[in-house]
């Protein structure tokens, strides 16, 4: 059962990256507003403004994921991050650079579109999953001096 639930909601990601793949308007605007956020409009008047932990935590790279817990990847603590640059990556879209270091996402103009058309849902379902795992968007404490 939990199986067929998985292959489904595959499907239906899949399904809704085509369409919004196939639907993306033209890139009319990207403004970066270090180290908050980034605002990209499209050609159609839509608008979107995508915040420096929302961006971190969707990145599109491969190892921008830092946790598994059973088949998910989780990434947490990522509430005060800052985004330090976006360099253009050919036509296509841009690299953004956080002040935690990680820099190997592209995030294409498709990409910044899904992420927007779905922010609401996606933050609510990572939220979600951290509190599955008892984790936090708020950085782990680190041990003072005093406390070693």
């Amino acid at each position: 059962m939990a199986t067929r639930f998985r292959l489904v909601m595959a499907m239906q990601r899949t399904i809704q990256r085509i369409h919004t793949l196939v639907d993306t308007p033209r890139l009319k605007s990207f403004s970066l507003n270090a180290p908050k956020s980034v605002d990209v409009e499209y050609a159609n008047g839509i608008k979107f403004s995508l915040s420096a932990e929302f961006l971190r935590v969707y990145s599109p790279a491969a190892d921008g994921k830092i946790r598994s817990i059973g088949s998910e990847k989780v990434i947490s603590g990522r509430r005060h991050v800052g985004i330090m640059s976006a360099e253009p990556v050919g036509n296509y879209g841009v690299r953004i650079v956080f002040d935690d270091l990680h820099k190997t996402g592209i995030y294409s103009w498709d990409y910044f579109f899904n992420l927007g058309s779905n922010k609401f849902t996606l933050m609510r379902n990572y939220i979600k999953t951290l509190k599955k795992h008892g984790l936090s968007r708020d950085p782990s404490k680190r041990k003072s001096s005093k406390d070693l």
